[in-house]
């Protein structure tokens, strides 16, 4: 049976959606990043990046919710588009998009105006900016068409809908105003039976969601790597 590691952020959600979409049986095991489960030797030997989602299939780990998503799509046959040269094309360019463009930036985003030790008008401009523009490049390319990839909806959709139903805290309240077409997508997808099994999914375990010391110190090591040396 799958493994997967999840907790109830953004890129655990794709990959929830997929496995419930496809029907897969699994195995959900919480990870608990605030209080350093994702740093575990054990989780580590799974995903060496020490990030929720991974996947356990038998012996083979897989981690980084794009790929997971890709693995388990070709190894099921399932929400690819027809398997032409020009679609696998266009379905490996935008979850790439997804995963390169949006799910940085929406992060870098939320971190610099909600979880760093200084407040730096620069980075939160920067990176503001820069999910405003990756958001415009999908509401145009939504804009004469239903799905993202092919006249079918794919993994490249699920990508986008796990940050974009959590846009508001990227970009305010008001963030689907600018991007109509994105909104009717995310729309599309909320209505399928599979999306209330992931929010149950996602209620099954109380993750601890404050943002004590302990806590960011397990979410963000890198802030604090240097203190104590020199």
């Amino acid at each position: 049976m799958l493994k997967f590691y999840y907790n109830s952020g953004p890129n655990p959600h794709k990959v929830a959606l997929f496995l419930e979409e496809a029907e897969l049986e699994y195995e959900a095991v919480p990870v608990e990043t605030r209080i350093g489960d994702q740093h575990k030797p054990e989780f580590l030997a799974i995903n060496p990046n020490a990030k929720a989602p991974a996947l356990l299939d038998g012996d083979t780990a897989v981690f980084d919710s794009n790929a997971i998503l890709l693995y388990l799509a070709e190894k099921t046959g399932s929400f690819l588009p027809n398997d032409t040269a020009p679609l696998r094309a266009e379905l490996l360019s935008w979850l790439m998009f997804v995963a390169t463009g949006i799910g940085p930036y929406s992060g870098q985003a939320v971190h610099f105006k909600l979880h760093a030790r200084e407040q730096l008008d620069y980075a939160i401009k920067r990176y503001q900016h820069e999910a405003e523009r990756h958001y415009g490049v999908l509401d145009d390319r939504l804009s004469q068409r239903e799905w993202l990839v092919g006249d079918s909806y794919t993994i490249v959709d699920m990508a986008l809908w796990g940050w974009a139903r959590f846009a508001p805290r990227v970009m305010g309240e008001e963030v689907y105003d600018g991007f109509s077409n994105v909104k009717r997508l995310i729309a599309s997808i909320d209505a399928r039976p599979a999306v209330g099994r992931v929010e149950a999914l996602m209620q099954r375990f109380q993750f601890r969601m404050d943002a004590e010391e302990d806590a960011r110190r397990n979410l963000f090591p890198g802030a604090y790597h240097h203190e104590g040396q020199g």
